[in-house]
Order: structure tokens, then C-alpha cells, then sequence
């Protein structure tokens, strides 16, 4: 990865920091493209002088992203959203890919999602199916990762139900028995990192991300309250009850709409056989190894609310 540019699509957000890092690392150049760069300002002291560039683009205006794309060797999408399906996880997904190849890059990466599948019952899963396919079509070396639920200091998954936890007197579950298998955002990083470096052995690939923790919602929500040291109720709501919340378009303390309710019907798991995160020399990180350095804040007493050792 030396010296070799890659430009990340929506490099400045979540997993796009852990990306970022982990190729300025590797010794890459980064060009971090969104509609807003000056969001992402924030990248600038983790890579050498002039290793970091940052340039507006916005997927709805196709001119502006074969701008931003223009002389690399590798491009990575990470843009994805859960309410403007079409436009963003497959139209938005086309128009980078096209800009990728008609530029010349070596390398493209999409950016998934494990439940991406043409017969999902949920919107999000058929156009995120549908999101891979046109970057294949595009560029049909292309290496589709999937990750399950990501996780990592700034989520918004862990934290929001550590939040819950922390501050209401009862937190029901919601589709206590729906399996999840989230994947730290470093392994993520590593893995766009993996596949961008051997383009030979991993385009046209798609890997499945899922670390080594296959836990139900209701194990999650009680293993949170146990790191926190705070167990409210936490009574399992039933299916009923959900999909009528979900039908309102919220959650109280947890919004969940339609079709995210539609999306905890299959369970966010690894497929039986898939590659995954060992195929691009990964080793799955725990939840326990990294989680509890951040969920310390949702404690009474913060890093002084542990039990004192005898």
C-alpha cells in the first residue's frame, strides 16, 4: 500500500476513521471524499504531511465523484444509509464503481452488509443486494465485504442500548431471540485494508464479517447491564408489541422503524461456510477485549463506580 492512493467514499464517518488509520498506517495516501470534507478535519493529524487530502463529492452528482476519484489506485464506498434506500446503497453505489473504473483504480471495496439478499424481506437487505450487483456489474473485480452489526467507541449500537440501560428504570427487548454476531471496527478496517493490498486474490470475492460473539439481543442487553453494573427490568416484548411499535415508527429510547423491525426477522450471523475475516488474515477481536474501555462512562460513578478489589 505504499504511497498508493485510495480514495474513501464517506472516509470521514464511523467505520471510514478506522479505515483511514489503518491505511495512513499501512503508508498509504488517503483522500477522504464526502459532501461536507471539513467534517473529517478531524483525520488530518494521524497521517504525515501531505499524506491526507480531502475533496467535496456528493454520489447524486456523478461529475463530482469521478473528480474525487480521479488518478486513484483504489477506491473504497463506505456511504450507507437506512432511510434513502435506492438513491444511496444502489444508485449512489453505481455511480461510484463507474467513476472507479472509468478512472482506472486497481481496487474497489463495497461496502455491505451481511442480510444484503435480493429476497430480504426487509428494503435495506434488497438494496443493499441490489447495491452489490451494480458494483459488480461496474467493476466486477470488486471485493464485497459484509459485516454483521459493527461495533466500536463511537457505535451506535452498544452504546445506545448502554444508554438505555444506564438511564431508564424498565428497557424492554425488542426481538429478544434475534441473533446478532457484531464485528469490532478495527477488524473491519483491517479486512478493506487486506483486500485493497491483494486485489489479485480478493476481487470478485464477498466476505461475511462477523467476530467471535454470536450473541441474542436479550444476551446483549443483559451482558451491557452487567459491565455497567446497573440491571433494570429488562421484560422481552412480544412480537406483537414490536411490530405494532415498529409500525408507528418508533421505540420509546430506541426509534426503529418498519423496516428495521423487518430486518431483525433473519438473524445477523456469518452463513454456514462463508468466507470471512480469517480468509483476509484477520483475527476476530471479543467484545469484552474493547468494549469495556468505553462502556466505564455509562457506570454510576464512571471509572470509580467498579466493585473494590478485597
Amino acid at each position: 500500500m505504499k504511497d498508493k492512493l485510495v480514495t474513501l467514499v464517506g472516509g470521514g464517518g464511523f467505520l471510514g476513521r478506522y479505515v483511514a488509520q489503518e491505511l495512513l498506517a499501512a503508508g498509504a495516501r488517503v483522500r477522504i471524499a464526502q459532501r461536507d470534507p471539513r467534517s473529517a478535519f478531524f483525520l488530518r493529524p494521524l497521517g504525515g504531511l501531505g499524506q491526507t487530502q480531502f475533496v467535496a463529492a456528493d454520489i447524486a452528482k456523478p461529475d463530482s465523484i469521478a473528480r474525487a476519484v480521479a488518478g486513484s489506485g483504489a477506491v473504497v464506498n463506505l456511504v450507507g444509509t437506512f432511510t434513502d434506500y435506492r438513491r444511496v446503497n444502489v444508485d449512489g453505489a453505481r455511480t461510484i464503481a463507474e467513476a472507479a473504473a472509468g478512472a482506472g483504480a486497481g481496487a474497489f471495496v463495497q461496502i455491505s452488509a451481511i442480510g444484503a439478499d435480493a429476497q430480504s424481506p426487509s428494503l435495506y437487505g434488497r438494496t443493499k443486494a441490489e447495491g452489490e450487483q451494480a458494483v459488480l456489474a461496474a467493476f466486477p473485480r470488486a471485493t464485497i465485504l459484509r459485516p454483521s452489526v459493527v461495533f466500536g467507541r463511537e457505535d451506535q449500537f452498544i452504546n445506545r442500548f448502554a444508554g438505555m440501560i444506564a438511564s431508564l428504570p424498565v428497557v424492554p427487548v425488542l426481538k429478544g431471540d434475534a441473533k446478532f454476531q457484531p464485528v469490532y471496527v478495527g477488524d473491519v478496517a483491517k479486512a478493506v485494508t487486506a483486500a485493497l493490498s491483494d486485489p489479485g486474490a480478493h476481487g470478485g470475492q464477498t466476505y461475511e464479517l462477523g467476530g467471535p460473539d454470536v450473541l441474542t439481543m436479550a444476551e446483549l442487553h443483559r451482558w451491557i447491564g452487567e459491565q455497567i453494573g446497573r440491571t433494570p427490568p429488562m421484560p422481552a416484548l412480544p412480537d406483537a408489541v414490536g411490530s405494532m411499535m415498529a409500525s408507528l415508527g418508533f421505540l420509546p429510547g430506541a426509534p426503529i422503524t418498519k423496516d428495521q423491525w423487518l430486518m431483525l426477522q433473519r438473524d445477523n450471523v456469518v452463513a454456514q461456510g462463508a468466507h470471512g475475516l480469517a480468509a483476509l488474515g484477520v483475527t476476530a477481536t471479543p467484545i469484552g477485549a474493547v468494549a469495556l474501555g468505553w462502556l466505564v462512562q455509562y457506570r454510576r460513578n464512571g471509572r470509580f463506580g467498579g466493585k473494590i478489589a478485597a
